[in-house]
């Protein structure tokens, strides 16, 4: 009487949770639970601080008098983006640029919604600017394989920290907080910008690759000119 060989006889040995099967295929108990759950705890925290974001604006903005209705249109789809985008970014891999992109764009709305919220677009746009650079600024710490990407992008980086800082003293201008009447103040700004494309096309000297001078003449070169720029506003045009 012939018998089958059991499951732990088989010739591929035994079948263990979360392996292929022979047709290429994994079982249905091998669905990696763990991973889903996490996934799915990330999706529901992301909802959960957008909602805690929004009531927190309307709230505010109730108590300070200054609630405008409409605003929510903006307020809450700025939210619902960078909720999205939030888990993709915890998750990591090659979903993490994306995800970051888009919490982004989705903060950057949040942001519109809040100032039309308050009633506050007029003294507050400067963020306009603050915000997209610190976006862009936030991704210094990402290291790239070619060592002349790396040093692109590390001055793009912190080309965007000094538009940040531009911006915030916009703000502080606005505001009313600092007085810089007829100051060209961003004559500095420029200068300070040509310095960190100055230093780090210098960086790219110790590396050993094609088009290494090539790379270093396209930075030096815009970066004299932009701080004789910056020095000649700074001094008065």
């Amino acid at each position: 009487m012939e018998t089958r060989p059991s499951a732990d006889q088989s010739p591929t040995g035994p079948q263990r949770p979360g392996t292929r099967t022979p047709t290429g295929g994994r079982p249905a108990s091998g669905q990696r639970p763990g991973r889903s759950r996490r996934t799915a705890a990330g999706w529901i925290g992301g909802a959960v601080v957008a909602a805690l974001a929004v009531i927190a604006v309307n709230s505010a903005s109730q108590a300070l008098g200054q609630f405008h209705w409409w605003a929510g249109f903006v307020l809450v789809p700025g939210a619902l983006i960078a909720a999205t985008g939030g888990p993709l970014v915890v998750r990591g891999g090659n979903r993490a640029f994306a995800g970051y992109v888009i919490a982004c764009v989705g903060g950057l709305v949040f942001a519109v919604g809040a100032l039309l919220m308050f009633g506050v677009m007029s003294r507050g746009w400067p963020l306009m600017v603050v915000l997209p650079c610190l976006a862009v600024a936030g991704t210094y710490g990402w290291q790239l394989e070619h060592p002349l990407a790396r040093g692109l992008h590390r001055v793009v980086a912190m080309l965007a920290s000094t538009g940040a800082a531009a911006g915030i003293t916009l703000q502080l201008i606005v505001l009313d907080w600092v007085e810089l009447t007829g100051v060209h103040w961003w004559g500095g700004f420029m200068m300070l910008a040509a310095v960190i494309v100055f230093f780090n096309a210098l960086e790219l000297v110790r590396h050993r690759m094609q088009y290494r001078l090539q790379a270093i003449a396209l930075l030096v070169g815009p970066a004299v000119v932009t701080f004789l720029l910056g020095l000649r506003f700074l001094r008065g045009w």
